[in-house]
């Protein structure tokens, strides 16, 4: 239904004289028949840009740090042992954070 915001609004006098009846009486025969859409039933008719992933199983090996890697204490990086600035606490720092 459009809504013509031109038109002129309702004075307070006129509100107050709209009994409760006649409000509900108003609403019962205007609701609308449309049903809420659930959104993960809506989000499924959307297509996105590239190739269809969701049946694809990923699968990533994890290797243990080398003997020439350490883990850096500031950012948790995996990082190569000639990337080592200092050391804080015992904890050895990556030459990005100690800069």
């Amino acid at each position: 239904m459009a809504t013509d915001y031109d038109a002129p609004r309702k004075q307070d006098e006129e509100l107050k004289e709209d009994s409760i009846e006649e409000l509900k009486s108003r609403r019962g025969g205007q609701q609308s028949s449309s049903v809420d859409e659930d959104e993960a039933v809506a989000a499924e008719s959307f297509e996105l840009p590239g190739a269809d992933l969701s049946h694809e199983e990923l699968s990533v090996v994890v290797l243990p740090a080398q003997e020439d890697e350490f883990t850096c204490g500031s950012c948790f990086l995996v990082r190569h042992r000639s990337q080592i600035a200092e050391e804080r606490n015992g904890l050895k720092i990556c030459v990005e954070c100690a800069g």
